[in-house]
């Protein structure tokens, strides 16, 4: 088992799509929790990258290869953890979750809502580029418990924010927890906005997301 997680993170980090998916349907064929697969092997890997990143070792196109990967595991891994989890009238709440208006970046949502499902919640991926108006539209439909709004540039933050003045002006505020999280988000952003969480890992924002839940 741990040969899997080991080739899923070394995957990764080369970027190497195919032996993610081989490695990936492995998992499921030989029943390896998908989670551990999702948390041993893929945020293993990703994790490592971010770190090759920060510190100047590998570029952009390096960490967009890794990304890519990582969206092909996960693309086979969540539908295995979806369908372990819990059935619909079970889940411990319903999220939607998105990546604000103006911003593409996707790898932090798509690892949250992997861990998210994982923990048992429903998750609404709504996708990238998300407008305020858009994140309040779904979150009504599906009865949400919890909006998660993600933001990776500086330019794009103002962008969370929105999506709180947009709840309050429809009187709609009180209805949802709002999250927030992101590379150059803060608690005192989240603070600063009036966000109900932040977080700065998938893992912590579930275990937040309990906390809230549970009052």
């Amino acid at each position: 088992m741990s040969e899997i997680f080991e080739g899923l993170k070394q995957a990764i980090i080369d970027g190497d799509e195919d032996i993610v998916e081989e490695l990936s349907n492995k998992a499921i064929e030989e029943s390896v929790n998908p989670v551990d697969a999702v948390q041993q092997g893929l945020i293993k890997g990703i994790e490592v990258v971010g770190e090759l990143w920060k510190a100047g070792e590998v570029f952009l196109p390096d960490v967009m290869m890794s990304a890519e990967a990582m969206k092909v595991g996960l693309g086979i891994l969540e539908p295995a953890i979806a369908k372990a989890g819990l059935s619909e009238g079970d889940s411990k709440g319903k999220i939607v979750l998105g990546t604000v208006e103006g911003d593409i970046h996707d790898i932090g949502k798509n690892i949250t809502g992997a861990m998210f499902t994982a923990a048992g919640y429903k998750v609404f991926d709504i996708g990238t580029d998300i407008k305020a108006e858009d994140f309040a539209a779904k979150a009504q439909e599906v009865g949400a418990d919890i909006i998660g709004a993600s933001a990776l540039l500086t330019t794009t933050m103002s962008a969370q924010k929105d999506i709180i003045e947009y709840l309050k002006e429809h009187n709609l505020r009180d209805k949802f927890k709002v999250f927030i999280g992101g590379g150059p988000t803060s608690q005192a952003y989240a603070d600063e906005i009036g966000a109900d969480g932040w977080a700065e890992s998938a893992d912590e924002a579930v275990v937040l997301a309990d906390k809230m839940l549970a009052k």
